[in-house]
């Protein structure tokens, strides 16, 4: 009995100890702060962080997907000034669903496409009417190499707006996009594009990209690295990295980075202060598109039905006429013919008004989208001691910024050393 007290006791006592021994790997008393040693001995599953280059990413604002005849907005349901907005506002909604899959390095939205990255994301409005968004997006590689061209839809549930958790909160927050799913799927899309690629296709893009970018001032001298064929671009050599053209060129690129970052407070603001009445439209909007249908639907109904009955009360006269042997009038089927035209005209004329309606539902929204503009501040620029003061929208002040630095590029000699 002795014996087997003292056997449980050392079995429990080796235990404890075994515990401890775990315990001090697992951190023990070092619940924060950088692991023993020990922690890593044996460990052969340390996940190794990705080594792909991270690619800058353009986003320039969406084409509104106007018509080039003004008389078809009406037709076609388009609010021209919502639809400006709203090319802004998508842009950058992309660049944020973006940067959420943490695969890319900086996402800017420009004015337009000359600026310079690695990765452009060209999108077009194909529909946005508050219940239905769908845009089209093509995506190139600085190569000219086209990634994807694809569209991506969305329908708003009818519950969206009546869900609590969509609306904004006490502490001002606000209210969620019901555009965002399409965003989202369009994010997650082309991040999978991503791992498609090696990291050594990606370094030549960055280095492509920097040759562009150079040779958007001295062109020989950039280009000779390149090989243009069938609009594909290709690396076939690499100046030196002590070259001082080179570093004078990727010295500006910083500066306009710098720029167009900047610019990104711009679209942020926007679209923010977009936020409240773009999300009313929103809702405003999808609820006349319902009331709009529904008025068509019951106008051709009851277009319908007076036609049908006008019709049956002119022929339920003919007959009433042809058994009628001495041609005189019908009481009865006079008294039926009148009433069947009456009603009808009376259906015909309610199917007017609801057409009326409707108009005016389609009215409301164009009211509700010219209510909606883009302005851009003046603004004062310097760059090795000169200045510029930059007006008009942002695609007009970021082509005055791109003739500036033009200029500043000439006003330095061309060195001795070329590339």
């Amino acid at each position: 009995m002795y014996f087997k007290k003292t056997l449980i006791f050392f079995v429990i006592f080796t235990h404890i100890l075994s515990g401890c021994v775990t315990t001090g790997k697992n951190f023990g008393v070092f619940k924060v702060g950088p692991k023993p040693s020990s922690d890593y001995e044996g460990n052969e599953n340390i996940t190794e962080v990705s080594t792909h280059p991270k690619l800058e990413v353009i986003i320039p604002v969406f084409d509104p997907g106007l018509s080039d005849k003004a008389k078809n907005y009406k037709e076609e349901g388009i609010w021209p000034e919502l639809r400006r907005a709203e090319a802004n506002r998508f842009a950058y909604k992309l660049k944020l669903a973006l940067e959420k899959t943490s695969v890319f390095g900086a996402i800017r939205v420009t004015p337009d496409e000359t600026a310079s990255g690695d990765l452009y994301i060209l999108g077009k409005i194909e529909k946005s009417n508050g219940a239905e968004v769908e845009i089209d997006l093509k995506v190139v590689d600085i190569s000219g190499k086209k990634w994807m061209d694809k569209s991506f839809d969305h329908e708003v549930a009818d519950k969206f707006y009546k869900d609590p958790r969509n609306l904004s909160t006490q502490w001002g927050q606000s209210n969620k996009d019901p555009y965002d799913p399409v965003f989202d799927e369009a994010a997650e899309k082309i991040a999978s594009l991503l791992k498609k690629r090696s990291s050594a296709e990606l370094s030549d893009l960055q280095y492509i990209s920097n040759l562009r970018f150079g040779a958007n001032f001295v062109e020989d001298v950039f280009m000779q690295h390149l090989n243009v064929e069938d609009e594909k671009i290709t690396l076939i050599s690499k100046p030196s990295d002590n070259d001082p053209m080179l570093q004078r060129a990727n010295a500006i690129r910083v500066r306009e980075q710098m720029f167009v970052d900047s610019m990104q407070q711009n679209y942020a603001s926007f679209s923010k202060k977009m936020d409240d009445s773009y999300w009313r439209w929103q809702e405003a909007s999808l609820t006349e598109m319902k009331l709009k249908s529904d008025a068509e639907r019951q106008a051709l109904w009851k277009a319908l039905a007076g036609v049908l009955l006008i019709g049956l009360s002119v022929a339920a006269a003919a007959s009433g006429n042809s058994n009628n042997q001495y041609n005189a009038p019908d009481p009865v089927t006079t008294t039926a013919v009148v009433t069947g035209i009456t009603g009808g005209a009376l259906m015909l004329s309610e199917s007017f008004k609801s057409a009326e309606e409707a108009k005016l539902h389609l009215n409301a929204l164009n009211e509700l989208g010219g209510s909606i503009n883009l302005e851009l501040s003046p603004k004062m620029v310097e760059f090795e001691n000169e200045t510029i003061q930059l007006t008009g929208n942002a695609q007009q002040q970021f082509a005055q910024w791109r003739a500036f630095l033009q200029t500043i590029f000439k006003q330095v000699s061309t060195p001795d050393v070329m590339l």
